[in-house]
């Protein structure tokens, strides 16, 4: 990606499409308007990929559990998406198999399972689920609960890094003439007549200011949109709801594929599958109540929902906090209708064009590019030219992933716009989920890298170090 000094310069030019927020829906935003030719530049106040980007549940998933909501159209678009992301981007996108065991007495049924799976596989224009009995469930995942057990359904989804995604999304945009800067803060909106113009941004780390001119402006600030839209005096519109998940080495809880199960306490989805040589547990869905400029964390009442969760379908795995080696918390952008359960909300997304600003929010992971898409077709009524909005494959040059981790922790120092140490162990790299302490055993080793890709004498780094310290063991790390 380019060096800092130059997108600061190239920032300050007029362009087209100014996208605030650097998280997927931002990221593909920029990617789709600079591949048409536009002038377009994408702000983010923290890292990429930093808020709920990096923090999802890795699924690429057509959302089985919105057909018994009679979200249709949500799926439809969903599944089709996996579909297409499955075939274009297989580096970045990979397939996951789920088991969702069955038990007597539980819901939901075989029956309706069934037919939901059908239909899910139709949408795909595959015949992807098998049913199994509950000898056959057992032979591919002996862990789990066997009592009450009367069989199970097989079904396919997919997986991803999401903010290893993000990256890329960004590097392909660059790759067209987009400019993308991490650590700069749209502070306030640029307005005449009444209608947004651009924004006035500050280099949070050279401490520049400049005025950004665009003949539109998009928010994709996730979770953050209303306070852009309250600028212009508008109400909010979201439900800010924080889902939390558990990293516990695969060799303690050794599942082969995703496990899709209702948690014994209240019936919700929760599943646990192998990513990046981990087990990942989630997910809640609770309101988060807190000051959304402060990083999520999980607390520990949801660390003991999950752990309960795990115990209850894995009985004879004694999984405990002690076996967590890393944990996350992230903010979904639901747009709210006031309903009393949170999991009740739509996971639509959300357009508005308010005062010239197009915000877009919600939705969910796997439908990043038709909400790209979606902002885009609103922007082009302010645009001079007409768009060719008709889909394009989301990659041109395929994503070579490193071969080793040295390799991974070079090459994302050295050329991914890494400006803080939790930019490069925790989005860049996953070493700060994978390892206990956050990646306490590679610190030597890592600080060579820094020093040799990043410039980082020994003040730089002991400041980064205890930074990045703090932040993991608040956020990063296991509640008491």
């Amino acid at each position: 990606m380019i060096a800092r000094a130059e997108a600061w310069e190239r920032l300050q030019e007029p362009c087209d499409i100014l996208v605030i927020g650097g998280g997927v829906t931002g990221a593909a935003i920029l990617l789709e308007a600079a591949r048409r030719g536009l002038r377009a530049a994408l702000v983010e106040r923290g890292d990429f990929a930093s808020g709920a980007s990096s923090r999802s549940s890795k699924l690429v998933h057509g959302g089985l559990r919105y057909l018994k909501e009679g979200k249709l159209a949500l799926t439809r678009e969903a599944v089709r998406e996996r579909e297409a992301l499955l075939r274009e981007a297989p580096e970045l996108v990979e397939p996951m198999p789920f088991l969702m065991p069955h038990y007597r007495g539980r819901k939901p049924g075989r029956l309706s399972v069934e037919l939901a799976l059908t239909f899910y596989d139709a949408l795909a224009g595959h015949r992807r689920h098998r049913s199994l009995r509950a000898a056959q469930a057992l032979e591919l995942e002996p862990l789990i609960n066997e009592r009450d057990l009367i069989g199970a359904h097989l079904f396919l989804d997919a997986t991803t890094d999401d903010a290893r995604l993000v990256l890329q999304l960004l590097r392909e945009a660059e790759h067209h003439g987009g400019i993308a800067m991490n650590y700069v803060d749209a502070i306030h909106l640029l307005r005449r007549d009444d209608t947004v113009v651009g924004a006035v941004a500050i280099d949070l780390e050279g401490g520049g200011e400049c005025s950004v001119s665009a003949k539109v402006t998009i928010n994709a600030t996730g979770v953050s949109a209303d306070a852009l839209r309250g600028e212009l005096g508008e109400r909010p519109k979201l439900r800010p709801l924080r889902g939390s998940h558990l990293l516990i080495a695969h060799a303690r809880l050794p599942v082969g594929r995703a496990i899709a199960f209702s948690h014994p306490r209240d019936a919700r989805p929760v599943f646990a599958y192998p990513w990046l040589g981990m087990t990942l547990v989630g997910t809640t869905d609770l309101d988060h109540r807190e000051t959304l400029r402060n990083e999520p964390q999980i607390s520990p009442e949801e660390l003991e929902y999950l752990l309960e969760a795990v115990n209850v379908q894995f009985p004879h795995s004694g999984i405990g906090s002690g076996d967590v080696v890393s944990t996350y918390a992230g903010l979904r952008p639901v747009v709210s209708s006031g309903k009393a359960d949170p999991s009740a909300e739509s996971r639509d997304y959300l357009l508005l064009e308010e005062h010239g600003l197009v915000t877009i929010t919600g939705g969910k992971l796997t439908t990043f590019r038709p909400m790209a898409l979606a902002a885009l077709r609103a922007a082009a009524r302010r645009l001079d030219r007409p768009i060719d909005l008709r889909h394009m494959r989301i990659f041109e040059a395929p994503y070579a992933p490193p071969r080793t981790r040295d390799e991974a922790l070079r090459q994302a120092a050295g050329s991914e716009c890494v400006v803080h140490l939790d930019d490069l162990l925790l989005r860049r790299t996953r070493v700060g989920l994978q390892l206990p302490g956050g990646g306490t055993e590679l610190f030597a080793q890592i600080k060579t890298i820094c020093a040799e890709e990043l410039g980082w004498g020994d003040v730089r780094w002991d400041a980064e170090l205890v930074a990045y310290r703090k932040r993991w063991e608040t956020h990063y790390g296991v509640p008491a």
